[in-house]
């Protein structure tokens, strides 16, 4: 069986994706309430108490909300860094000790035939990290939450055959719109969120030479809209030479409702 992949939530408001092998059955982050969560996955038609575990990103409400209701619930291992470890055990109520584990950033797991590699981005969390999968041959690369795209990152996600990115604002629309200038610096800063437009530049150094399916995540509820991302970023691939159909498809992500489950 091949690597597949559903993001069941994707936004503001709540993030969640999962990630299957024949034999291994992952949550990245579950960042909705636990009745949500149990929803969306019974839409994609995955059965949360075959979960092997939950990744954790980072402790943000975001991405943590329902994280304890379904461990608890399904006696599932959960792995984090030691620092998200720390920074969440209060928000996400008790846990049975013998459910926690430690991914270190940088470290790589191996899980039956699913290799597992986290890597740093730049985000203000205590220790944020993202993750690349490996089975048979196949990559997927899911980087979120991050103020900018650096080398490095573009180093973790090349050759990924299918890339969950973020591409959370339109700058426009963030610098005119109602939040606080505190709020907007901050989304703007290097500890922020990457924009349509420089996601479309990671991306294009990504898919140049290496064809992907590329799913647009954490779109802002706010100051950002689907088609306008999706149009943003195909128009800045296109300019640097970048086409669809040739080196990449591009997908919607929802925070309301998952994507089908797709091989990767």
């Amino acid at each position: 069986m091949t690597l597949k992949c559903s993001v069941l939530a994707s936004g503001s408001t709540g993030n969640a994706i999962y990630v299957e092998t024949a034999t291994e059955r992952f949550l990245v982050d579950a960042g909705l309430s636990g009745k949500k969560l149990e929803a969306l996955a019974a839409d994609a038609g995955i059965r949360l108490d075959s979960l092997s575990g939950i990744l954790v990103t980072h402790e943000h409400s975001d991405h943590v909300k329902g994280l304890g209701i379904l461990a608890r619930r399904y006696k599932l291992p959960i792995y984090a860094n030691d620092r998200t470890w720390k920074a969440m055990d209060s928000m996400i109520g008790t846990v049975d000790p013998a459910q926690k584990f430690h991914f270190e950033t940088g470290a790589r797991k191996t899980f039956g035939s699913l290799d597992v590699e986290s890597f740093a981005v730049s985000h203000d969390a205590v220790e944020p990290m993202f993750f690349s999968f490996m089975h048979e041959g196949r990559k997927l690369t899911i980087l979120t939450d991050t103020g900018y795209v650096s080398d490095r990152m573009i180093g973790m996600a090349r050759e990924a055959d299918t890339l969950i990115f973020e591409s959370n604002h339109d700058i426009s629309m963030l610098r005119m719109g109602r939040y606080p200038w505190n709020v907007k610096r901050r989304i703007l800063g290097d500890e922020g969120h990457v924009s349509n437009e420089d996601a479309g530049m990671a991306l294009a150094e990504l898919v140049r030479s290496h064809k992907a399916d590329i799913y647009l995540a954490h779109l802002s509820k706010d100051n950002n809209m689907k088609d306008l991302a999706r149009m943003t970023v195909e128009q800045t691939l296109t300019a640097e030479d970048v086409h669809p159909g040739e080196h990449f498809r591009l997908f919607d992500t929802d925070p309301e409702s998952p994507t089908g489950l797709k091989e990767v």
